[in-house]
């Protein structure tokens, strides 16, 4: 660990517990043993507020990755696994479910120092929305089965009933912005209908994963079920999608790397679920409740530094209160507090890695070229640190790049809009779909909205509110596919149709 991390984490403070899981050496999670890459190799992991050097962690091989697969083959074909009674799975999900509520401390601390959010977002939500999970799907576990069904045309008698099967291997590829709550979005419900998992954390971000792995461990999940493979997408990521021994692919990050896992994965016949990028539309009506629309847009595009899917990144606002509506944006922002994500009163903390603020950066100047508006923020800030301000624009145009490309950073752009057909009409017109929100209190003109909107999800009054109970995934170039909500488990299972004839 460099100096620099090692006196930002005397500077806050955290844990013994996490001190003490930083200062040994990381290794993968592979068939309940703990294994270096099998060439040796090692990347190294930056913490983003001071860009100093935390550990590192094993670069996998193809091999490392076979012998994953073939752990979770071997418990899924025949293994301790597979012969669970499922409240036996139950109670070993809900076991795993209280350690983690015991370790909830370390495991935002991990969060916070990897990928540099809010230790109390990281806390209340990325954590405690991950125990959530996996007892919402632990429920599950015993309530699975199929249908018996009276045959509807064809003569003679017969007993038919469908059963409701696991459909193997499942792996993840997980993004850098949530790792562990998207990590166990894939886990809770590939585990409670009686999958194995194979799981490659993104390379920026594994050390809250490799940490998980080692509460399954102590949950008593048989070894080989739940196997962790950190390494570079393109060699772990790429072999998965192509690996026979895998039954199916569940992968959240953008959109063109999604199409490229989702085209080889199906050229395979691989099972896959995608959850892609997004460029979100916020719709605030006339008569919406100004001060708190502004405050529920603010969170919704500001929240991880802008760094979420469905961020809310596209306000079209009524012409008749475009100028207050952004007039209270503006004065909200400036009042988010900038900080590393050890701090207690952070809220805009830094940009995962060197590469993403530089992104962030080149579509802010290339918004100024364009012609936007800035309306506030704008620039880096000076020193270590992977900081952008939190900005936004003001008139921009629906053709603009930062209008129409996801830029996954704190940037917000605001469109007006003269009638509520071209602000459908405007929202709808990009090649994602995975969530909107509009604001009003005309209730009957808001459900008449719905329906018209090309998303996977619509938030009225709010944004990103998020249950284990209902589903996430969008339309179009977001992605297909659910996770979360009863709906995710029909894509872990498959359906058997049984036929039996009587005398």
């Amino acid at each position: 660990m460099d100096q620099v991390v090692q006196q930002y984490l005397d500077k806050y403070g955290i844990s013994a517990a996490t001190r003490a899981f930083l200062a040994k050496p990381q290794k993968m999670f592979i068939g309940g043993q703990w294994l270096d890459a099998s060439d040796g190799a090692r990347f190294k992991v930056t913490e983003p507020s001071t860009e100093g050097q935390i550990t590192t962690v094993p670069s996998a091989t193809v091999a490392d990755l076979d012998r994953a697969v073939a752990a979770a083959r071997a418990q899924f074909d025949g293994g301790e696994w597979r012969q669970l009674k499922p409240l036996a799975r139950e109670r070993l999900l809900q076991r795993l479910a209280n350690l983690m509520e015991e370790h909830a401390t370390e495991l935002a601390e991990l969060e916070a120092i990897d990928m540099g959010k809010s230790v109390g977002f990281a806390r209340d939500i990325d954590v405690q929305g991950s125990v959530d999970t996996i007892r919402y799907f632990a429920g599950w576990a015993s309530k699975l089965h199929g249908r018996t069904v009276e045959p509807s045309s064809l003569p003679g008698n017969y007993l038919a009933y469908t059963r409701k099967e696991p459909l193997g291997v499942v792996a993840a590829i997980v993004p850098w912005n949530f790792p562990l709550q998207t990590m166990v979005w894939k886990l809770a419900a590939a585990l409670a209908v009686g999958c194995t998992m194979v799981i490659k954390p993104a390379e920026l971000t594994s050390l809250s994963t490799l940490r998980f792995a080692e509460l399954v461990q102590e949950a008593g999940i048989p070894d080989g079920v739940v196997n962790i493979v950190t390494g570079r997408g393109s060699v772990i990521g790429a072999a998965m999608t192509s690996h026979p021994g895998i039954d199916k692919l569940t992968f959240t990050g953008s959109t063109p790397v999604g199409r490229k896992v989702g085209a080889a994965a199906v050229d395979q016949l691989k099972h896959v679920t995608l959850e892609l990028g997004g460029k979100s539309p916020v719709i605030v009506l006339a008569d919406a409740d100004l001060k708190a629309a502004a405050n529920a847009v603010v969170n919704g595009v500001f929240f991880n530094s802008g760094q979420v899917c469905d961020a809310g990144t596209r306000v079209y606002v009524a012409r008749s209160v475009y100028q207050p509506f952004l007039d209270e944006l503006v004065a909200l922002t400036r009042e988010l507090k900038i900080a590393p994500g050890l701090a207690p009163d952070c809220y805009i903390s830094p940009l995962v890695s060197a590469q993403q603020k530089d992104s962030v950066l080149s579509y802010i100047a290339s918004g100024i070229e364009e012609g936007a508006q800035l309306a506030c923020g704008g620039k880096a800030l000076p020193g270590p640190g992977f900081f952008v301000e939190p900005t936004i624009f003001a008139h921009c145009r629906q053709d603009m790049r930062i209008v129409r490309e996801e830029i996954f950073g704190p940037v917000l752009v605001t469109l007006p809009f003269d009638d509520v057909d071209e602000a459908v009409a405007l929202a709808n017109d990009t090649e994602y779909g995975l969530a909107a929100a509009i604001y009003s209190n005309d209730l009957s003109l808001v459900h008449s909205l719905i329906p018209r909107i090309e998303a996977g999800m619509v938030y009225v009054n709010a944004h990103g509110t998020i249950d284990p109970a209902l589903p996430f995934g969008g339309f179009k170039g977001s992605g297909f596919g659910k996770d979360l909500g009863a709906e995710q488990l029909d894509h872990l299972m498959t359906t058997k149709a049984v036929w039996i004839t009587l005398p």
